[in-house]
């Protein structure tokens, strides 16, 4: 189906949309940009702005075509499909590597991607979430209203972070999260139950994600894919 975008939204050159994607009043859309299909991207939202550095080049993309190779410049925005992109959402153009969003999240009012962070699928973040440059938040997660994360900070697959409070370095996978700084305060039981895993395994995940110890339990393919890569890039250990 054909891209619905209202009369009053600004889509850049450099900009690449799938199909039967939705663009909302007043939203800006600035290249290099990659969005998929089945997007739903509302009111105001800005995407594929420059980068916040004093230093860096603030070029009117909304006028003129974007400078570089993308390609081999490592910036731009890539988005997947199937996501639901509220009101006044921002994410800025990547300096070192695209910054990417994954497929069939729920990004709601005022959240904001900074430059070359990493969203996977399925990611929620609530309304003035803040995700500082150069993070990965890992399929799954799921942050709640106002949490700041800081700057090269991890959340992992599955991880539940509570509203208010301030990532300031790695969250483990499948866990919860609450303060300011966040802590650890147990194992994200209902996201993982939801999911097919049972009790006991809850039981022997935790120690595995949390304290590096012991090996991983049986789980679904996907949860055990997740955990796998999480482990192979080096963040299985004492948080």
């Amino acid at each position: 189906m054909a891209n619905r975008i209202h009369p009053t939204a600004v889509i850049g050159d450099g900009v690449e949309l799938g199909d039967n994607n939705d663009i909302g009043p007043y939203a800006v859309i600035v290249g290099p940009t990659v969005i998929g299909s089945d997007n739903w991207i509302g009111p105001h939202c800005v995407i594929g702005t420059p980068a916040s550095d004093r230093g860096a080049p603030h070029p009117a993309a909304w006028h003129d075509a974007p400078v570089g190779d993308p390609e081999q410049d490592g910036f731009g925005v890539r988005i997947g499909d199937g996501n639901r992109i509220r009101e006044f959402f921002s994410v800025h153009q990547g300096t070192k590597r695209p910054t990417t969003i994954g497929s069939n999240g729920y990004f709601l009012r005022s959240a904001h991607v900074a430059h070359d962070c990493r969203i996977g699928d399925g990611v929620t973040l609530g309304s003035n979430v803040v995700v500082g440059g150069h993070s990965e938040v890992w399929s799954l997660a799921n942050l709640g209203l106002g949490v700041v994360v800081h700057q090269h900070s991890r959340i992992g697959p599955g991880a539940m972070v509570g509203m208010g409070a301030a990532v300031t370095r790695e969250v483990p996978p499948f866990t919860i999260s609450r303060g300011v700084p966040a802590r650890v305060t147990g194992m994200n039981v209902v996201g993982l139950s939801r999911r097919g895993v049972s009790p006991e395994a809850i039981a022997e995940l935790e120690p595995y994600v949390i304290q590096g110890a012991g090996e991983l339990p049986e789980l679904p393919a996907e949860l055990a894919k997740l955990l796998t890569e999480w482990a192979r890039e080096g963040h299985r250990g004492e948080h």
